[in-house]
């Protein structure tokens, strides 16, 4: 690396991604396997990254675009990732991501993460089942109730189909800092194993109620947002990253921001969502070397409000 200073990280990991001749198995040496968190229902371990679908999945019937979402889940997968999530809100999301898991010759290793997204408490099952067809998977990981809609009918359904083995947790989302009132009574009154938030660099109000709630009711957190869509690195990248990034092994913003956010001991797993096998490594790279201590994502947080 320190023999060619005018290659980024983003770069290099692209065209180690992209070299025919590396093979799946030079692809996994070169990324080293990304640390893990418990989830503290289970015991259970994920890695501390996952992939995200919203917008970036979407692609409809246009089979080049749906191969090149399958090897982006190629090279999650050979950098050690496990966890997708995805939601019926998503359009076609859930059947690109059942094509590209067919085509890598569906994974063992896979955490399917889905939602359920309908006012009609009695028409979730047949929901939730429609899901699972697109994935074309046995059962669901993971079954949230998307951004708190109808949430009493769901949860219900869901305990449920928990204690009857069609899924192993149950979790809640919400996503643009909306309903964490809700959020919070329904963390402190229901045996919920997941919720899913927004948290990054800039949105980080859960911090002062809803993460200290999630470590006190040993519930898993994935964050959704970590990059504000796009938003925060394209902000970032305007400006040159602190020479002191190096103490936490990060040489992008995108790392960065990464590993703010998974260094927070609530935080089980980060779901950036991108349309690029480059991108994807270098985000899972976040969750490899050294990561951020307290007073480290103090002045992390610091750094970026001045910009």
């Amino acid at each position: 690396m320190a023999n060619i200073p005018d290659l980024t990280r983003r770069r290099l990991l692209g065209a180690i991604a992209a070299a025919p001749l590396l093979g799946p198995a030079m692809g996994r040496a070169q990324q080293a396997r990304p640390a893990t968190r418990v989830i503290p229902s289970t015991g259970a371990a994920v890695p501390r990254v996952g992939l995200g679908s919203w917008i970036t999945f979407n692609v409809g019937n246009d089979r080049v675009a749906r191969d090149a979402r399958a090897e982006v889940m190629r090279a999650f997968f050979q950098a050690g990732g496990r966890l997708i999530d995805s939601s019926p809100m998503y359009g076609s999301a859930q059947e690109v991501i059942g094509y590209g898991l067919k085509k890598l010759g569906r994974p063992a290793d896979l955490f399917a993460a889905d939602k359920v997204w309908i006012s009609d408490g009695e028409a979730g099952r047949a929901q939730m089942e429609a899901s699972r067809r697109l994935w074309g998977i046995p059962r669901f990981d993971l079954m949230q109730v998307h951004n708190l809609l109808a949430w009493r009918a769901h949860l219900p359904t869901l305990f449920a189909m928990k204690a009857a083995g069609q899924l192993r947790y149950v979790g809640i989302t919400t996503s643009h800092g909306r309903r964490h009132g809700d959020m919070a009574q329904i963390m402190a009154g229901q045996p919920i194993d997941f919720v899913q938030l927004t948290y990054n660099l800039v949105d980080r109000e859960v911090e002062q109620r809803l993460l200290p709630l999630a470590q006190e009711r040993c519930i898993a957190v994935i964050v959704n947002r970590p990059f504000q869509q796009g938003s925060l690195i394209r902000r970032l990248e305007r400006h040159p990253l602190p020479p002191w990034a190096a103490e936490i092994d990060c040489s992008s913003w995108a790392q960065f921001a990464l590993k703010f956010i998974i260094s927070h001991p609530a935080v089980t797993c980060a779901i950036p969502a991108t349309t690029r096998v480059d991108h994807v490594l270098e985000n899972m790279s976040a969750a490899t070397g050294r990561l951020p201590d307290q007073a480290m994502r103090a002045r992390m947080a610091a750094f970026v409000a001045r910009l």
